[in-house]
């Protein structure tokens, strides 16, 4: 059952799972997405770790603001969040989205780290000319109007084509996310620039990747890989942007293995 904590200004919904003496894994959520993308980590991984996961600005049950939203704003909220209920210390995994906020945490709280996985993410857009399209397709379509793209880019053909609950729950997660914060965070990621920040994270930091993510493809995590200091790279195989959902097998054994190391 989630709650809700009034955190740098804004009632942020959360929930845990897990002992309640558990070292706490803290997971960061995809843009369009809301805490319930990480369900296959959390049936796989409590009975080891206490699992905090939150709403991010804008999305799911979290309050919506107003833009403009930066990556520092949205990394502020989850270090109030971690203020306001009192925990000092955290494993930190983020995907996409998720992963540019870990970034920034590692660079200016390591102290605060564990460890930290970086997971189908980068450090600098691309093209960011792609997400004026973005933008311009949800204000004129709606979330509804750009759902069937946004999976495309989430996930295998094979996957997609294989149907379930799975992929019509993650279909009703990208529809029901707030306009307002979806555009918000696509200019957060939009203007992103991360790269000279890099070489401050000091954390033991996992970097993982979907071998056919398009989104933020493989050189982009081996781009991370090379510019933080001990890092390492896993490849998860046969999944796309959503790798903890398409092959959660995999990146389970992955993440849990990064984080049993560390302590």
């Amino acid at each position: 059952m989630s709650n809700k904590i009034k955190a740098n200004g804004i009632d942020i919904n959360y929930v845990f799972d897990g002992p309640q003496d558990a070292p706490v894994l803290m997971l960061s959520n995809s843009l369009a997405s809301n805490l319930h993308m990480w369900d296959a980590q959390v049936e796989a991984l409590a009975s080891k770790f206490r699992i905090l996961r939150a709403d991010t600005r804008g999305h799911g049950k979290t309050e919506v603001t107003n833009p403009p939203y930066t990556i520092q704003l949205l990394l502020d909220d989850a270090i109030a969040l971690l203020d306001a209920l009192q925990i000092q210390k955290v494993h930190f995994c983020g995907l996409s989205l998720g992963g540019m906020i870990g970034q920034r945490f590692g660079a200016f709280h390591g102290d605060r780290l564990h460890s930290l996985t970086l997971c189908d993410t980068t450090s600098q857009m691309r093209d960011p000319s792609i997400w004026d399209e973005r933008m311009k397709m949800a204000k004129e379509r709606g979330m509804a109007g750009i759902q069937s793209a946004t999976m495309t880019r989430w996930f295998t053909q094979n996957f997609l084509s294989a149907g379930g609950s799975v992929i019509k729950g993650i279909e009703e997660m990208i529809e029901a996310t707030p306009l307002v914060g979806f555009l918000g965070c696509c200019e957060a990621i939009k203007e992103m620039n991360q790269v000279d920040i890099l070489n401050k994270i000091q954390s033991p930091t996992l970097v993982i990747v979907g071998e056919d993510d398009q989104s933020t493809p493989l050189a982009a995590a081996q781009f991370l890989k090379e510019n933080i200091e001990g890092s390492e790279l896993v490849v998860i195989k046969s999944a796309a942007h959503l790798a903890n959902v398409e092959q959660h097998e995999a990146f389970n054994v992955a993440l849990g293995a990064h984080i049993e190391q560390i302590n």
